[in-house]
């Protein structure tokens, strides 16, 4: 291919994708893979300079406004910022800016945000907000005047004084995180399409033809600079005049500074980067604008940005690539975390090859499937992750994801309790994935209590293959623990008799030490208080599990996974074998009574009985208080200001009573119809 073949190959796909972000909304590329398609065309046109024409991407901003909006004619061109990726360009732009005024001395610079939202133009006629209007191409752009109206803080008339006759202020329209997130939550409510990210929704909001729309998804407008102006004098610096503009009743960013030199550039670029995540909205970069207004004007323009400013990209955040499979990773507790295993590529300042997908129910959320092409997400220390797929780009018969039906690692039945989005591996006390996890609880101080057991040393046991159960503790030596590093034999001697201390422990404990999901230790106590013997306790069915004071459906849901599972039983044939016992329990079971086997959800303010006072009436009584609603509720106790509870019992069909019903049982009659 030429190379005036690939300019235009270049500048026909930079257009396609122009018009994707700026008009439809709808971006097929990130912005790190569009930047690397522009900079390429640049270094081309730069080379080639006979092959540069007007009608280039590089000499104009954006793409034509929507026809369906009147156009506006900016009085002074929207242009754009040339980009710096690294520290060196940030040197070379302030070099320039020296050479361009003839100055030896370090410049003074206002360094800002660059947010990451709409560029707009406002347009204040004696002080009134008259009309306003997107960029668009930077010459012409949309008329969005009525929508504008709506953004909450967008100042509709100036404050103070010393507002000239007619001033254009420009800035950013944009949504901040929390906003995002609840949009898209009602977005999800609705069963409509979310939104990709802040700046997409914004943009989207900002451009609906019904401005009552653009009203109901709480937009934010930002300052930043000055366009037009009548009939005043400016400050003689950019951050005077974002002050100036602040005291109007602009909101400007908070973080603004005014630093000296590369120095103090670098500093603030450096600064912000490790407040980013922490902001309220998003942001690509910082903006660096000598801060002299008088020097900028001499410093000029070149075809598409001024030569006094310059925005420092941060590290692309998202980039695109090819999902070219979907592993399962299991987790410390057992959770089965779908992992697109990935093309590598450049993102977030290294290279990644994995993401998270999270759960089964995202996968199919985001309908991820195997071949397609990605968008994919790195902020910071955060875990790399698919943001979503770009459908258009999808091969045929690119296969669907399925969640595997035993463990990857194990073997064991992978189960997934009920209104619960994590599956999770069945196999604690045998799994390797779960293997460390399992080993430091089943020591812990409240489980067996096995001392000088910790973290450090259980790392060591697993890694060198000495222990892979629990029961394999119990089969430790001398020999043994002093192949390890750093262990001394006085310290292996105290090891191995604090666990043969550990073989004599109590059923309650050791219940308790096998670390079955939802079993806390009180949990475990009222066990082994009900069942008196662990057999009875493996063989119980749901319903004498939920007989247990404090036991609901799911705990006993929990427990019959767990003890479902031949490999859990074995490790556990294995442990008494090695001598693990206790001492026989004495049984306490609650008394028969009129609500025995009846399992009961409280939700609301009863009109007489405190909560604790509801729930020990109806246990002593025989009855089970739940603190969830499932097919197995038995009744539904609803007071006043009764919430999602009360919802779902009567989607479930489950019977609903009130304080009086409840007394009625109480007293083991039958309610009236």
């Amino acid at each position: 291919m030429s190379v005036e073949q690939r300019v235009q190959q270049l500048r026909s796909e930079i257009e396609q994708h122009n018009r994707q972000y700026y008009v439809l909304d709808s971006p097929l590329i990130s912005d790190a893979d569009y930047d690397a398609l522009f900079r390429e065309l640049q270094a081309l046109e730069a080379e080639h300079p006979q092959l540069l024409t007007p009608d280039s991407p590089t000499q104009r901003v954006g793409a034509a406004p929507l026809p369906e909006f009147k156009s506006l004619v900016h009085r002074t061109p929207m242009l754009s910022l040339s980009n710096a990726f690294s520290d060196d360009e940030v040197v070379a732009f302030d070099r320039r800016v020296r050479e361009g005024l003839g100055a030896v001395d370090e410049q003074d610079y206002c360094a800002e945000p660059k947010f990451d939202g709409l560029a707009v133009a406002l347009t204040y006629e004696n002080g009134i907000f008259s009309r306003g209007a997107t960029r668009g191409d930077g010459s012409t752009g949309e008329d969005v005047t009525l929508n504008l109206r709506t953004v909450g803080n967008l100042p509709l008339r100036l404050q103070g004084t010393g507002w000239p006759s007619l001033l254009e202020v420009r800035g950013e329209v944009l949504m901040l995180r929390r906003d995002f997130d609840r949009l898209n939550s009602r977005q999800r409510d609705k069963g409509d399409k979310e939104f990709v990210n802040p700046r997409n929704a914004a943009a989207g909001s900002l451009r609906q033809l019904d401005s009552r729309i653009t009203a109901s998804r709480s937009l934010r407008f930002f300052a930043y600079g000055v366009g037009a102006i009548d009939d005043a004098v400016l400050p003689p610096t950019h951050s005077a005049l974002l002050d100036q503009l602040t005291a109007w009743g602009f909101p400007v960013a908070a973080e603004r500074r005014c630093v000296t030199g590369v120095a103090g550039l670098l500093g603030y670029y450096a600064s912000i980067g490790a407040q980013r995540a922490s902001l309220p909205y998003d942001i690509d970069g910082v903006v660096y604008k000598l801060d002299d207004l008088a020097a900028q004007q001499r410093l000029g323009f070149v075809s598409r940005a001024p030569r006094f400013a310059i925005a420092h990209k941060f590290p692309a955040e998202e980039a695109s690539t090819r999902v070219l499979g979907i592993d399962i990773q299991v987790g410390r507790t057992g959770a089965l975390t779908p992992v697109a295993r990935l093309a590598p590529v450049f993102v977030g300042g290294v290279t990644v090859t994995n993401a998270t997908l999270h759960n089964e129910d995202e996968v199919r959320r985001k309908d991820v499937h195997i071949g397609d092409t990605v968008i994919v997400r790195r902020a910071g220390d955060v875990i790399p992750e698919v943001v979503r797929v770009v459908p258009e780009l999808r091969p045929i018969m690119a296969p669907e994801f399925v969640m595997p039906g035993f463990c990857p690692v194990c073997a064991s039945k992978v189960v997934r309790g009920e209104d619960e989005a994590v599956a999770r591996c069945s196999g604690g006390l045998f799994c390797a994935a779960q293997r460390k996890q399992a080993l430091i609880h089943f020591a812990s101080r409240r489980a067996l209590d096995i001392e000088g057991l910790g973290d450090k040393l259980v790392e060591q046991l697993v890694d060198a293959e000495l222990v892979r159960t629990p029961a394999d503790l119990y089969q430790l030596d001398l020999p043994k623990l002093l192949t390890l590093d750093r262990m001394a034999e006085k310290s292996a001697s105290n090891l191995l008799e604090a666990i043969d201390q550990s073989r004599q422990t109590a059923l309650a404990r050791f219940i308790y030490a096998l670390g079955i999901r939802n079993v806390g230790e009180a949990t475990a106590k009222d066990l082994a208080r009900h069942f008196g013997a662990l057999e009875p306790l493996i063989e119980a069915g749901e319903e004498q599990l939920l007989q247990v004071n404090d036991v609901g459906p799911v705990v006993a849901q929990c427990l019959r996974q767990f003890f479902a599972e031949p490999h859990n039983l074995e490790v556990i044939k294995a442990l008494r074998a090695a001598g693990v016992s206790w001492p026989d329990v004495e049984v306490s079971r609650p008394p028969a009574g009129a609500l025995a086997g009846k399992v009961l959800v409280l939700t609301g303010t009863l009109p007489t009985l405190a909560r604790d006072d509801a729930r020990a009436l109806i246990e002593a009584a025989g009855g089970k208080v739940s603190g969830s609603v499932s097919k197995k509720s038995d009744f539904v106790v609803a007071g006043a200001d009764a919430g999602s509870k009360l919802e779902k019992a009567q989607q479930l069909g489950v019977t609903v009573i009130d304080e009086a019903q409840l007394q009625t049982l109480l007293a083991n009659e039958k309610l009236k119809p």
